[in-house]
C-alpha cells in the first residue's frame, strides 16, 4: 500500500499545482496577451496628485521640497525644551536619544561623536529628518515653522549659525555644515 501511495504522489502534486495555476489565471480580468508595462493590475485605486503630495515630503540637499514657513533660534529653544529635551537632554547632550550638540573634531578619533555639528553634511537633511521622524513619540507632528525653528536652534548650539538666525526655504540650503566635504557625492546621473 505504501508503494502505491508513493508512486501516485508526484502526479497528485502536479495536479495540485495545475489546479492552483488555473485558478489564479481565472481570477485575472486581463488576458495574458494584453499585459504590458502600462496595463492596470486591477488592484487598488489610482492615487491623485493631491493624495500623493501628503506623502511626498522629502527634502533634497539643495533645498528642493522645503515647505513655506520660517523659524528662529529663540523660538527653536522653546520648542526644543518642550518637545525634544526629554530624549536629547536639556542642552542636546544626549540621553535616551542621541547627542545632538558638540563632537566637532572627533570624527577621526578613536571615539567619534556623530552629531548635527560634527557629522551631518547638509542642514536640509537635518530639517528633513526632524520633519519626518521627530519627536520620536509623535513623528510628523511639528509644523514647518517649528521644524525651521528647531533646526535654527540646533545649528546655533553647534556654532554653525548666529543667535539671531531665522531660517526658511531660501536660507536653510545656504547653511554650510562643517562636515559637508566629508562625504563623497553620488556619481550617478541626476544625483546630488
Amino acid at each position: 500500500m505504501r508503494e502505491g501511495l508513493l508512486r501516485r504522489m508526484p502526479a497528485c502534486a502536479a495536479l495540485a499545482v495545475l489546479v492552483s495555476l488555473t485558478t489564479l489565471a481565472s481570477c485575472s480580468s486581463v488576458t495574458p496577451g494584453a499585459r504590458n508595462a502600462e496595463a492596470s493590475h486591477d488592484v487598488g485605486t489610482p492615487i491623485s496628485a493631491q493624495d500623493l503630495a501628503v506623502w511626498n515630503i522629502d527634502v533634497a540637499p539643495d533645498g528642493r521640497g522645503l515647505p513655506p514657513g520660517s523659524g528662529d533660534v529663540a523660538g527653536g529653544a522653546h520648542i526644543f525644551a518642550a518637545k525634544c529635551a526629554a530624549c536629547h537632554g536639556a542642552q542636546g547632550q544626549g540621553g535616551l536619544g542621541d547627542q545632538l550638540i558638540g563632537g566637532q573634531g572627533t570624527l577621526t578619533s578613536a571615539k567619534p561623536k556623530r552629531t548635527v555639528g560634527s557629522y551631518w553634511p547638509y542642514a536640509t537633511t537635518l530639517f528633513d529628518y526632524i520633519r519626518r521622524a521627530m519627536p520620536y513619540n509623535a513623528p510628523e507632528s511639528l509644523s514647518a515653522d517649528e521644524v525651521y525653528a528647531v533646526s535654527a536652534f540646533l545649528l546655533n548650539q553647534n556654532g554653525i549659525v548666529p543667535a539671531n538666525t531665522r531660517l526658511d526655504a531660501a536660507s536653510l540650503p545656504r547653511v554650510v555644515m562643517p562636515n559637508r566635504d566629508g562625504f563623497v557625492p553620488d556619481p550617478r546621473p541626476g544625483r546630488l
